[in-house]
């Protein structure tokens, strides 16, 4: 079974997926891990990123590994964030990732989070959730992640901006799914949102 998390940058997705993976016994997927993979590579290495997209291994878990070399860290510094948003416009990236990712959850139990996974990765997932939160909300949760203390208007500023280039980009915009069940996580804790998704598992096991 596939667990399809999307929503925007802020939302939660990463750690309520995490949480609902080691909830339910499944694997956890974060797929906008693999777009900073291939980012940090073009920043490391040059070329062009549709080739690195093709040629790296990447393994997404507890760490993320590129082409065996541990990256968690590397990863997640504002440069890689930023290449990260332009490489995941590039069409040849994301078939090559989207490739990759589909690969993964053909077998096994899956929670995946992104931002086109119940969209375009994994689209006959039987739980799609899509996750939302109050702007101000996402704002704070985004500068903690990044370790930043840059102040909240100018976050809310960038957020707008990430927001805008996501959901206008060409190729697998940022969109909720028809059959996809938002939730508005603003308030809620993550066992609150966790038990949600769980709720929504089983009912789908019952089916």
């Amino acid at each position: 079974m596939v667990v399809a998390i999307d929503g925007p940058a802020g939302a939660g997705k990463s750690t309520v997926a995490r949480a609902a993976a080691q909830a339910l016994g499944f694997t956890y997927l974060d797929s906008g891990a693999m777009y900073r993979v291939v980012a940090l590579a073009v920043l490391e290495q040059g070329g062009a990123a549709s080739d690195r997209a093709r040629e790296l291994d990447i393994v997404v878990g507890d760490r993320v590994l590129s082409s065996g070399r541990d990256v968690t860290e590397a990863i997640r510094t504002p440069e890689v964030s930023e290449g990260a948003s332009h490489v995941a416009i590039n069409e040849k990236v994301r078939e090559a990732l989207v490739s990759k990712q589909r690969a993964l959850l053909a077998e096994g139990d899956w929670v995946a989070e992104g931002r086109d996974i119940g969209t375009v990765v994994a689209p006959e997932a039987p739980v799609k959730v899509y996750l939302v939160a109050d702007p101000a909300e996402r704002a704070r949760r985004r500068a903690a992640q990044l370790g930043t203390d840059t102040d909240a208007v100018t976050v809310l500023r960038d957020q707008a901006l990430r927001d805008a280039q996501d959901e206008g980009r060409e190729h697998s915009p940022l969109k909720r799914a028809e059959d996809a069940v938002e939730v508005d996580t603003t308030g809620l804790t993550v066992d609150q949102v966790v038990e949600r998704i769980a709720g929504l598992v089983r009912a789908a096991q019952a089916r």
